[in-house]
This record gives C-alpha cells, sequence and structure tokens, in this order.
C-alpha cells in the first residue's frame, strides 16, 4: 500500500505492479502505468509489467516433457541439484512480454551437454521464471 512496494503475482504467466503513488509515472523502460486503486476521490497508481510464459513453463515441463507428476516436485527436483550446469531456458512460448514486448521471439533452451539430466532443466526452469521477474525489477 505505500509508494515503492512491489508485489509480484505467479500464475500461468508473471505479472508485477510496483506502486508509484498518487503521481501517474511514464515508464521509459516498457512497463504500463495502471491505476492501482481507487478509493474515494484518491487514486493511486502502479507500473505494470507482464511475464507471459511462468507457471505454464512448468506445466509444459510436466505435461509436454513428462518430467514429473506435479507441479509441487519442482522444489525437490530444483533442491536436488547444486544449479543448472549452465542451462538457460528462455521461455518465450508467445514471445516475451515486459520489458521486452517482442512477440516474434521463440523459446530456447541453451547450454545442453551430456552432463546436463531432467533435475537441471527443470532448475533452470524456475531460475527463468526469477531472471524474468528480475528483469521487470530493473
Amino acid at each position: 500500500f505505500n509508494k515503492g512496494d512491489i508485489k509480484n503475482t505467479y500464475g500461468t504467466g508473471g505479472f508485477m505492479l510496483i506502486n508509484t503513488g498518487e503521481k501517474e509515472i511514464i515508464s521509459k523502460n516498457g512497463l504500463l502505468t495502471t491505476v492501482a486503486w481507487k478509493i474515494g476521490d484518491k487514486v493511486m497508481y502502479a507500473l505494470e509489467g507482464s511475464i507471459f510464459v511462468s507457471g505454464s513453463l512448468i506445466q509444459w515441463m510436466r505435461d509436454g516433457l513428462q518430467f514429473f507428476k506435479s507441479a509441487s516436485e519442482t522444489e525437490g527436483i530444483s533442491k536436488s541439484v547444486e544449479d543448472s550446469n549452465g542451462v538457460i531456458i528462455v521461455p518465450a512460448f508467445t514471445g516475451l512480454g515486459a520489458p521486452y514486448w517482442n512477440d516474434t521471439c521463440k523459446g530456447a533452451i541453451f547450454g545442453l551437454t551430456r552432463g546436463v539430466d531432467k533435475r537441471h532443466i527443470v532448475r533452470a526452469g524456475i531460475e527463468a521464471q526469477a531472471y524474468q521477474s528480475k528483469d521487470l525489477i530493473e
């Protein structure tokens, strides 16, 4: 509820809102200006960034790749390895949202070697969610 507060929501996509107070701020970095709320005559604004693929990346690994049976397994799988072993996922299945706004970008997995197994790819998927959120905040 305070200017500067940030809220991230993770679902199929990911959505970040940063409270900018009573003044509309026009982003120069690809975020959208939106009304956070209005109570009486007081209007509070926010900057919003949308990540197109967040939880749906986990769904794809579950349903498409069949890496696990339940999304809740991703935490244990991710923690079972020290890192992603160099794997990076760009989950641009439907393009990239904020701050890039590129609807022609395609998803990619980089850094595959014979030392990589599905645990590293799952870990890279979890990290991809964090990296996208970091991009929005920065």
